[in-house]
């Protein structure tokens, strides 16, 4: 391959190298690979997160022992009978032959058990106007959903035959069908839409169709493969369907990113006057070698999530990190070898109407040129107006407040059973999300304990904990009781999660407490909340510190710059706090939200700050890399910082916008769905990528590196030590010559 053989060193150039002397046999073994991955992940089969495994604190063991004991929680369904004139009570004739109904219309269907009567249970609310009939259904609760249609259908006909009364019901089966009803195909559709977007873009970037089909089947495969892993790793770290998405996100996100990247710098070379196999080669040595940095990077971000202790993260983390490495491989290994094999034929399909204007020179952009103009010519200035018009959009972000989202907050008025949950609510406080007290003793029947459990039973109605009915459902064979207790507070998180501390801290321990030998660990719905929440804030920190020591010292290796991994960490952190700024703005102060569909929501989803955190730092440090590898090459090459700062810039603007355009388009389609947790998701991430790819890369990362000059390259003695990652390509001396507009830097 010419003199410059033994002058490139590096893994991204030695893959190159050998993709395009062995097309194809790299073909062949990614085609290959991914067949394997995807057949063995199909034949292994997915092992999916059970929603109890996914916390630890109380809510894990008390799934420990309902597990260990062998015992099957039904998915438990509730039918309000609500009278609706204030007059009308209960205790009515007509109230009670449609509470007989709803019994008889219930049973008739064969799918439900323990039926059990409001005049039987005393769940009549305090106005006499609203009872309860609660039941069971049959079969195991994480499919009830898909049986619940029958039970819902007869509640139905109940209804039209006692129009005076607000017949409705609510429980976990009946809304697992109802979201998945609404929602179930809401992602599927975003999935769906989101590769025929990119590749639009892709398709009006290159005006070429093989080279836009290029980037979108690298990022497929890597998808596909990646499927495979999944299914194979998930017997040891299960996986769940959000992690499924995310890994589509971020996978697509990269691999698009990646193929582009490698693309645009061979086609640059070819337009320079450079021949096909040098031009591969350069950009295996630069392109290649700043994908492998940022793939390296961002799997060090994602591998932050492993560090949350909750098993839904840990599988997100998990996801992500594969898809990312199995792009950065195929981007290294088979992209050379199909750009080997196609040669002047990427460019075949050329789209008349979308015929690229020829940049000026080597490839540089006209609105970049003009841009950096300004910025170099007043770089103090520019740091100050971008910096501070960051540190504005992120000053919201200091008043942020996470909750998890309740029903209303999550889906407004969009579903009816959102009413429902509120009535339920409203008239029982907590009895549509009661807390559970799995008590475990070595007799469940023992005196004592039954004088505990009674005890208990007493203690959380005259605390205020809980305004009754408390249930006991004892399971005598295992020695395991239930106590059902539906919390003060109700749909109010923070009230509800008040009464769930005072049943932990103030009646167990007077109580269950007290006798030797009996485990009461308490969960349900606002328990797994609160021990969520614990749990996420005690892990925000390692995490954080995990991703940003790490993500430094990968700069710090990879381009032999303090100044360099410095400035890369805060100009990340920078565009990480402006996207949390535009999210509270919108969600929590509600500036705007009415353009998104988000209004009233007035708080931040819980997991979703450390989420962003990790998935923006990684995709940040993707544009960072490359931006700063070239201007790297370019001062290699002799170019004083200014100009390469400046070539560096405009010669990749291009691409970096094109890439930009291409995520925030997808994270914007997610940003169109009805929860709001993913609409947050959606607009956080395409808010932080387009901030990254305009004001952090276009006017900030060049204004900052004008004003420190040749300090952007210090490197203090003692760390010379320090392992040499950089690799860097041969010099321009060493490379097949190109024409003379190009060396010039015209």
């Amino acid at each position: 391959m010419g003199n410059g053989d033994t002058r490139v060193r590096g893994i991204a150039a030695r893959a190159g190298g050998w993709s395009a002397r062995h097309r194809w046999a790299a073909v062949g073994i990614w085609v290959l690979f991914v067949v394997l991955a995807t057949g063995l992940g199909s034949a292994a089969g997915r092992v999916d997160l059970k929603e109890n495994d996914q916390l630890k604190g109380e809510t894990h063991t008390a799934a420990q022992i309902i597990k260990d004991a062998d015992i099957t929680e039904p998915a438990s369904e509730t039918v309000l009978i609500q009278a609706k004139d204030a007059n009308a009570k209960a205790t009515d004739a007509e109230f009670r032959d449609a509470v007989a109904a709803v019994v008889k219309g219930v049973e008739g269907t064969g799918k439900v058990t323990d039926v059990t009567s409001p005049y039987d249970t005393k769940t009549i609310s305090k106005d006499g106007r609203s009872a309860l009939v609660q039941f069971d259904l049959r079969g195991d609760a994480e499919t009830a959903g898909d049986r619940v249609e029958p039970v819902l259908n007869a509640v139905k006909d109940v209804q039209k035959d006692h129009s005076e009364l607000r017949i409705e019901e609510i429980g976990g089966a009946s809304m697992q069908k109802t979201f998945s009803d609404a929602f179930g195909d809401d992602f599927k559709k975003a999935e769906y839409s989101a590769v025929p977007v990119a590749f639009g873009i892709l398709l009006i970037a290159f005006g070429a169709l093989v080279a836009a089909l290029l980037p979108v089947a690298l990022a497929i495969t890597a998808i596909m493969a990646t499927m495979g892993l999944m299914g194979i790793v998930s017997h040891l770290q299960p996986m769940s369907d959000s992690a499924n998405s995310v890994m589509l996100l971020v996978g697509l996100a990269v691999g698009v990113d990646y193929c582009l990247f490698y693309l645009r710098r061979e086609r640059e070379e070819r337009e320079a006057g450079r021949d096909a196999d040098a031009a591969l080669r350069i950009a295996a040595a630069t392109s290649g070698r700043a994908i492998i940095v940022s793939g390296v990077t961002v799997c060090v971000a994602m591998a932050g999530m492993l560090f949350t202790g909750l098993a839904g993260f840990e599988a997100m983390g998990l996801a992500s990190l594969m898809v990312v490495a199995v792009a950065m491989v195929g981007s290294v290994t088979v992209l050379p070898a199909l750009l080997s094999l196609l040669g002047e034929r990427v460019e075949k399909g050329r789209i008349p109407f979308l015929r690229r204007r020829r940049r000026k020179g080597n490839g540089e952009s006209r609105l970049w040129t003009a841009v950096l103009r300004g910025v170099l010519a007043k770089p103090a200035l520019s740091v100050v107006l971008a910096a501070g018009a960051l540190l504005a959009v992120a000053a919201p972000a200091v008043g942020m407040k996470t909750q998890n989202l309740t029903l209303d907050q999550e889906f407004g008025n969009s579903l009816p059973i959102v009413g429902t949950y509120n009535r339920v609510n409203d008239a029982f406080p907590g009895g549509s999300d009661p807390a559970e007290v799995v008590v475990t003793a070595k007799d469940i029947n023992a005196p004592e304990v039954r004088d505990a459990l009674a005890d208990f039973k007493a203690r959380a109605v005259s605390s205020g904990a809980s305004r009754g009915p408390v249930e006991i459902k004892l399971h005598d064979a295992q020695n395991v009781a239930f106590v059902y207790v539906p919390l003060v507070g109700g749909s109010d998180q923070d009230k509800a999660g008040a009464s769930l501390e005072k049943l932990r801290d103030e009646v167990r321990p007077a109580t269950l407490g007290k006798v030797d030998g009996v485990q009461a660990p308490i969960t349900g719905q606002v328990a797994g909340s609160h021990d969520f929440n614990d749990q996420l804030i005690g892990s925000v920190v390692p995490v954080f510190a995990f991703v940003v020591v790490f993500a430094f010292l990968l700069m710090l290796l990879s381009f032999r710059s303090l100044t360099v991994a410095i400035t890369s960490i805060a100009l990340n952190l920078l565009s990480v706090g402006a996207a949390y700024g535009i999210l509270v703005a919108v969600f929590q102060h509600g500036w705007g939200a009415s353009l998104v569909g988000a209004e009233g929501v007035g708080a931040i989803v819980t997991w979703l700050p450390l989420f962003l955190f990790v998935i923006l730092f990684g995709l940040s440090m993707d544009y960072h890399v490359f931006v700063v590898s070239r201007i790297r090459e370019a001062r290699l090459r002799g170019r004083s910082t200014k100009e390469a700062i400046r070539h560096g810039v405009v010669t990749t603007a291009g691409v970096v916008t094109s890439a930009a355009i291409i995520m925030v388009a997808v994270f914007a389609i997610f940003g169109t769905l009805s929860m709001q947790s993913m609409k947050q998701m959606g607009v956080g991430l395409a808010a932080a990528v387009l901030i990254d790819a305009t004001i952090i890369r276009g006017v900030l990362l060049p204004a900052v590196m004008a004003l420190l000059g040749e300090r952007n390259w210090y490197l203090p003695k003692w760390l010379n030590r320090l392992p040499d990652f950089t690799h860097d390509e041969a010099p321009e001396a060493a490379l097949p010559p190109a024409r003379e507009g190009e060396r010039a830097g015209v």
